[in-house]
């Protein structure tokens, strides 16, 4: 359960996450439980319980979350006084732009946000197009049976990250098991922040070298260009981007291969019109809602949220994954992955607002063209098990399946 640090609500000894808690992050497969869509259809802002004297509320309507996400000043996400402070380590600090409110957070950002315009981000082109092709001809080499977990989803991305931040990809296998960690609450609290402390370890060490000794990556442009940032706050910017640049992307690209299996429709239309892939990718987006809720949000003030009372202090949970299912936006069978579905109704796949992901253009630049290429080199793949046998995560704030074999051609074209 939730422990207390000096009288203070302390999410990190959580060891373990109370059932009703648990609801915005369970799964059937690829959908999210039908007990989500029916407390929004009846309660799109519903109360999960009460805790310490403090409501937990979550939002899964899509009007309402648009409220929550847009709402600059009506709620802060500085979730440090909930963390417990009995971690001296700089690796436990829990920083950067997810977790930071104004003016900090303007100040951080307008550190990265330069870097990721869609112009500074062109010339990763040629790195993507080369990471894909490159991997594609391994998974061909390896098959015809592959993981495309470990041998598609993942060295795409993390190559990739790592040569935009300017990091060695030689622990590669070791942010395999990291990534998924960080966002997997099975084992509580403390389970996803020891993860995350590895990992930020790892990127503060990055930083602290490359003062010395700037790299021409994205870490060595942030120390060159930001004189009065500290180690800390440049390592909190990094270390969003890095994982917010890789697992999530894992997550897309494995479960995007299985929507494409799954619909050989849409595999004939990457084939046939590449172009298609841009709606493709967004449908994908918002009927994949891999990052599953929002960075929690803590009331300002007493105020109204459809029609419910929400008290200054209280926890606010957006379920992206329930409104981007909400049939009052989008109102043809929004349970459904249409890849034919109207591409100006707005999603939340890369959240909203103040803390919408900075990365999100790298994302669609690297769904866009590996999907296209993989649909053209494989458009028989198929999967290898049958597909009660996949293991997704079971309670992740980002989810994903853990491993997707899959044959790559078909019997009769491997006979040929």
């Amino acid at each position: 359960m939730f422990g207390r640090s000096g009288g203070q609500l302390d999410l990190s000894r959580l060891d373990n996450v109370p059932g009703p808690f648990r609801l915005p992050l369970l799964r059937n497969g690829l959908d999210p439980v039908p007990e989500l869509g029916y407390r929004r259809d009846a309660e799109p802002v519903t109360r999960l319980g009460k805790l310490f004297g403090l409501s937990i509320w979550l939002v899964s309507g899509y009007p309402e979350a648009k409220q929550v996400l847009g709402h600059r000043d009506g709620y802060s996400n500085d979730i440090r006084p909930y963390v417990g402070n009995r971690h001296t380590s700089d690796a436990h600090d829990i920083g950067g732009l997810g977790f930071t409110d104004p003016p900090d957070h303007t100040r951080l950002r307008k550190m990265l946000t330069p870097e990721f315009t869609r112009r500074r981000l062109q010339r990763l082109d040629p790195l993507i197009t080369e990471t894909i092709r490159r991997q594609l001809a391994e998974l061909d080499s390896r098959g015809p049976v592959v993981d495309l977990v470990r041998d598609f989803a993942f060295p795409i991305p993390f190559s990739v990250i790592c040569d935009l931040l300017g990091l060695p990809v030689e622990d590669r296998d070791d942010f395999l098991e990291l990534g998924p960690a960080r966002f997997d609450l099975m084992s509580g609290g403390m389970g996803a922040l020891g993860a995350g402390a590895t990992s930020r370890s790892f990127i503060i060490e990055a930083v602290r070298r490359q003062r010395a000794d700037p790299g021409d990556g994205l870490i060595g442009q942030l120390i060159m260009n930001n004189d009065d940032a500290t180690d800390l706050e440049i390592a909190g910017l990094v270390d969003g981007v890095f994982t917010g640049g890789y697992e999530t992307s894992v997550s897309m690209l494995s479960l995007g291969s299985l929507v494409l299996m799954r619909n050989p429709e849409t595999i004939r239309m990457l084939t046939d019109d590449p172009g298609s892939v841009d709606q493709i990718v967004e449908e994908m987006l918002r009927y994949l809602s891999v990052v599953q809720i929002g960075f929690p949000r803590f009331a300002k003030q007493d105020h109204e949220l459809g029609g419910r009372r929400i008290k200054a202090g209280d926890p606010i949970l957006v379920s992206l994954s329930g409104a981007n299912r909400d049939p009052r936006q989008f109102s043809d069978h929004p349970d459904a992955f249409d890849p034919h579905r109207n591409p100006g109704q707005a999603h939340f796949g890369f959240g909203y607002g103040l803390h919408r992901c900075v990365g999100a253009e790298l994302a669609r630049m690297e769904l866009r063209a590996a999907f296209v290429a993989l649909a053209e080199r494989f458009p028989d793949m198929h999967l290898a098990v049958d597909p009660g046998e996949l293991e997704f995560q079971r309670l992740s704030i980002v989810y994903g399946v853990r491993s997707l074999p899959v044959r790559l051609h078909s019997e009769q074209t491997a006979t040929i």
